[in-house]
Formats: C-alpha cells, sequence, structure tokens
C-alpha cells in the first residue's frame, strides 16, 4: 500500500529534478521509483509526478533495454508528422500562398509574400492547428523562399507587374526544355580591397587571430571590389567577375560576356532565339 506521505515525497523530489532532467531522463527516473515501490508503483508515481502510466511503463522498459547511445526515444518513435495526421494541410497551405505566388507552382523561381505566422494563423481557423516554424519548414519543402520587402514609397504597385513575373516564368520554362541558356545577373556586396575586418569566424591557432586594420577607411590605391555575379539556372552553376571601378551597365555586359566566354558556349554550344 503506497501512502500519501510516499505520494508527496516522491512529487516532492520530481518537482525538484524537473527542471534538470530532460524527456529520456524524467521517463527513466519515473520508471525507477516506481520498480523501488514495488507493487501499485506505476500508479503512484503517475499520481505524484502526473505523468501518463504508459510513460512511465516505457521507462522500464528503457530499464531494461538501454537506448543506443544519444537517442531520447527509440527509432521510429515520437510524434508523427503533421503532413501524415493532417493530410489536407499541405494542400490547404498551397492554396493559401498560390494566389500571391509569383510565377507558377511548377516554377524554378517561386517566392511568397505572407509572412509564416500570418499563413499559420489562417491555417488554425481553417481547422488546420500548426505553428508558424512548421510553415516555414512545409514551405521550404515545397520550394518558396522567403521574400524580403520591396519599396514603395515612390509609387504604387505597377498595373503590369504580375504580368512580368509571368512572362519571365513562362520565358524560363521555355528555354529550359529547349536546353537553353537561362541565366541571373546581378551585382553582389562591395568589398573594401586590402586587410579589413569581415564578419564570421574561421579556425586559426589559439590566440593567433588574423590581424587586419583598425579602421575601415578605404584604400586610395586598392579602392573598392565590385563582385558581379551571373547564375546558370539549368546548370546551377556560377561566375563571378571582381572589377575596381563602378556598378555600370558596361561593367554588367561585360560580366555576362565573359561568362559566356569562359563556361556558357561550352554549356550551349547552339545558342538560338527565343
Amino acid at each position: 500500500m503506497i501512502t500519501g506521505d510516499t505520494i508527496v515525497m516522491i512529487r516532492q523530489k520530481y518537482q525538484a529534478l524537473l527542471p534538470n532532467m530532460d524527456e529520456r531522463m524524467r521517463r527513466l527516473w519515473a520508471a525507477a521509483e516506481a520498480k523501488a515501490l514495488g507493487w501499485g508503483g506505476i500508479a503512484g508515481v503517475a499520481e505524484a509526478t502526473g505523468l501518463a502510466r504508459n510513460t512511465i511503463t516505457a521507462g522500464l522498459r528503457d530499464l531494461q533495454q538501454p537506448l543506443p547511445a544519444g537517442r531520447v526515444r527509440r527509432p521510429g518513435g515520437g510524434p508523427k508528422p503533421l503532413t501524415v495526421t493532417d493530410p489536407g494541410l499541405a494542400e490547404a497551405l498551397d492554396r493559401l500562398v498560390d494566389p500571391v505566388t509569383r510565377g507558377h507552382p511548377e516554377s524554378p523561381l517561386r517566392w511568397t509574400c505572407k509572412s509564416t505566422s500570418q499563413l499559420a494563423e489562417e491555417l488554425t481557423t481553417q481547422g488546420h492547428p500548426v505553428s508558424a516554424r512548421t510553415v516555414a519548414a512545409l514551405l521550404r519543402q515545397a520550394g518558396y523562399s522567403l521574400q524580403g520587402c520591396r519599396k514603395t514609397k515612390e509609387g504604387g504597385k505597377h498595373p503590369d507587374r504580375n504580368a512580368q513575373f509571368l512572362f519571365i516564368h513562362d520565358s524560363v520554362l521555355r528555354l529550359q526544355k529547349r536546353r537553353q541558356p537561362v541565366i541571373s545577373a546581378d551585382t553582389k556586396k562591395k568589398e573594401l580591397v586590402g586587410e579589413y575586418k569581415n564578419a564570421g569566424q574561421e579556425w586559426q591557432p589559439a590566440g593567433q587571430p588574423e590581424e587586419v586594420k583598425v579602421y575601415d577607411f578605404p584604400d586610395r590605391q586598392l579602392g573598392k571590389a565590385v563582385p558581379y555575379g551571373v547564375y546558370d539556372l539549368c546548370n546551377n552553376e556560377g561566375w563571378v567577375s571582381v572589377g575596381v571601378n563602378h556598378d555600370t551597365a558596361q561593367f554588367a555586359v561585360a560580366s555576362i560576356g565573359h561568362w559566356w566566354a569562359e563556361m556558357g558556349q561550352k554549356r550551349s554550344p547552339e545558342p538560338r532565339n527565343c
């Protein structure tokens, strides 16, 4: 017979240890207490801790058959993905995002305007309870990427904006089917040339960090480097040209020309007009 004093003692120990235990340790500790109590131990520990009896029973199995190192649950354990328990979730999310998606659902250029918190709210209202973090994971799995802000202070949205994206999308798909070159080209962040500090870290011998200049004043002779990137969408390859003058239209054209001479024509020896 497990007395009320025993229940109180187990509850006090559990509450003292709880902040320092993960899921597996809670299970094992409760199982050890139940085993030490003997007959009625599982029911007594469940009453004292609030843990489910199934959890304590699972802990007893773990005591007899220890888990592999580093695991909290046995392989296959844990809750099933929401896409399994709620089969309509993915389709509901796609219906919400699709009307504001730039391009076609099968487009290689796909991103969304809505925030994950807004999408999670709407899905929950529709009967698909989900968190913003899960929405973000589902969007990444579906091929979406996060879209930054768009400047609108100087004027409203252009009436042909959506048509422009659809035209780009259709052109990309048409050229990809014909194995014709499709590239994305833009300038990258300008960098000072010389011994200047950059964000991030790298492995160095302990106590011997790389020494750089204290002040980030541009070197008058070296100036700034202007990287210009050309990305080949079909072959998943990139080319970077680095200039030391300014980001001009001539530099952009020259960078694309260098890419074509060094990489593009080797991949697409017989380019044709659209």
